[in-house]
């Protein structure tokens, strides 16, 4: 089906936005301009909001904790946002973690890992797990339940999501529960149709693709690792339930709904739904598309059937 309208009018003032801007600016511009179109959203008001540090290998990285309205223990989400490794952090994702946390009824833990070029593969994916094991140890002091533990990502994030049920499987690491996975990066074959068919699309290009991998993980042999390409992974059992989504304007379409067939393959079960009209990223910009809003609200129900609560009704300030 066409582009749906609202995307087709956000598309074009995105392409007005950058016009006489250079054609490769650099990484720290880049930057800027992705955080100026996601803002943080403390008008969306959950049970509280914290901010504080965990250490990783050779440093340390920020997390970004939301709880939702009443006592507890709650589910526990922990979440890697999207932006190519390279661009995004808490800030640029603070809507998507409110709304889940309110949707979902659980505590989530936004991940603020360390990006590319300056910290290229495999640091995103270790400091994710660290992240993950960190959240799932203490989760009593975050009035969470690690009985009930779901990782979730979009784009890159989606790719982060499904490397820490890898990681956690082959390290003997805490159990997963739940993964979703949102129109993830999952493998690196840039000639299939769905790049093909997209290589000019909205919000994300093949050419755009092909640079965040060119910042993540130059190196073409590390890109055979399953943890920085999980569709690369020679045995997929043994991970948690998946639910994938995808989007027919996207060049990463066609990979996230083979990975979703794989995984099904692998005896894993999986919900795989792919949204006509709608390009990469619809979620994070449904506050300026709302058509968008299917996606999360599609999450949220998920992962409330998957822990059997209730979605937060009521709403305080922080």
């Amino acid at each position: 089906m066409p582009l749906h309208p609202e995307f087709e009018a956000l598309s074009a003032q995105l392409a007005a936005a950058a016009e006489g801007q250079p054609p490769d600016p650099p990484v720290e511009d880049r930057r800027l301009s992705f955080d100026a179109l996601l803002p943080p959203a403390p008008e969306i008001a959950v049970g509280s909001v914290e901010d504080r540090s965990v250490p990783v290998t050779d440093g340390e990285i920020g997390l970004r904790i939301y709880k939702p309205i009443g006592a507890g223990p709650h589910p526990l989400v922990v979440y890697f946002h999207g932006g190519g490794w390279v661009l995004g952090n808490v800030d640029s994702h603070d809507a998507q973690s409110r709304d889940l946390c309110n949707g979902a009824n659980c505590v989530v833990v936004s991940v603020d890992y360390r990006l590319a070029p300056e910290h290229r593969f495999p640091t995103a994916a270790e400091d994710s797990y660290a992240a993950t094991c960190w959240a799932i140890e203490n989760a009593a002091a975050l009035d969470a339940d690690p009985a009930r533990v779901a990782v979730a990502g979009d784009s890159a994030g989606g790719n982060l999501a499904a490397v820490m049920t890898l990681m956690a499987r082959d390290r003997n690491g805490p159990p997963l529960h739940q993964q979703v996975l949102i129109y993830p990066v999952i493998d690196t074959d840039f000639d299939n149709a769905s790049y093909l068919a997209n290589a000019e699309a909205p919000v994300l290009t093949r050419e755009g693709m092909l640079w965040f991998w060119q910042q993540y993980c130059p190196d073409q042999e590390q890109r055979n690792n399953p943890y920085a390409a999980p569709m690369r992974a020679t045995d997929l059992s043994g991970l948690p339930p998946a639910l994938v989504l995808t989007a027919e304007y996207d060049p990463l379409r066609d990979e996230g709904n083979a990975y979703a067939a794989q995984l099904e393959a692998a005896g894993v079960t999986v919900e795989s739904v792919c949204y006509d009209g709608l390009p990469h990223f619809f979620i994070a910009l449904s506050r300026l598309a709302p058509a968008g809003r299917v996606g999360m609200d599609k999450v949220c129900a998920t992962l409330r059937n998957v822990f059997a609560v209730p979605a937060t009704s009521d709403r305080t300030q922080e």
